[in-house]
């Protein structure tokens, strides 16, 4: 799977996230895959995704066409971006966009976690768009994640994008599907 980290410190956002691909038992490290980055670039804006491999590739593909004016400013406009990016995915990407019995609208069965000067964001399976005022992770090593940013936020020495760091790096320490090397970008808020 993967471990991806989002900060926000000091007027500085960032984003990291392992470069480990998993298939079942098997594992492709960034030493037998060069595309690795799972950090895809739109502009100002980072985003990373967990679940597929190939949401990356999606991602990429969709974000950079022409007609496409993603708005990544505030959870509105993200949420209005992924509306119009689920009827892509099932359109013109062959999502198979099946429903569990406890779901009440259609998923797009991965997560993403967004880095801008505007801010940190997550952005849910069902579309859902979180603000978060500190960090926040997703993946299989979240709770590991998490935990090292919540020891280790509010140690004056670190900067966002350190921060972000090791927390993907505790969570490739103990999960058997995060791996190193990590890639991170780091983003100077806008004042508001």
């Amino acid at each position: 799977m993967t471990t991806i980290a989002v900060v926000k410190k000091n007027g500085h956002t960032a984003i990291a996230a392992d470069t480990l691909t998993k298939w079942g038992s098997g594992k492709e490290s960034a030493a037998y895959v060069s595309n690795n980055d799972k950090i895809v670039q739109i502009g100002s804006t980072f985003l990373a995704a967990s679940g597929s491999a190939t949401f990356k590739m999606i991602m990429r593909d969709y974000f950079a066409r022409p007609r496409v004016a993603p708005r990544f400013d505030d959870p509105m406009a993200i949420f209005q971006t992924w509306q119009r990016f689920h009827v892509a995915l099932k359109e013109k990407y062959f999502l198979i966009a099946g429903a569990d019995k406890e779901d009440s609208i259609e998923s797009t069965r991965f997560d993403v976690l967004v880095a801008n000067p505007h801010g940190i964001f997550g952005i849910g399976a069902h579309r859902t768009v979180q603000e978060y005022s500190k960090y926040y992770a997703i993946g299989s090593g979240t709770d590991l994640a998490l935990g090292a940013l919540y020891a280790s936020y509010d140690d004056g020495t670190r900067d966002a994008l350190s921060l972000a760091r090791l927390a993907v790096e505790a969570a490739a320490e103990f999960d058997d599907a995060t791996g190193l090397p990590i890639t991170a970008h780091k983003v100077r808020l806008v004042r508001s």
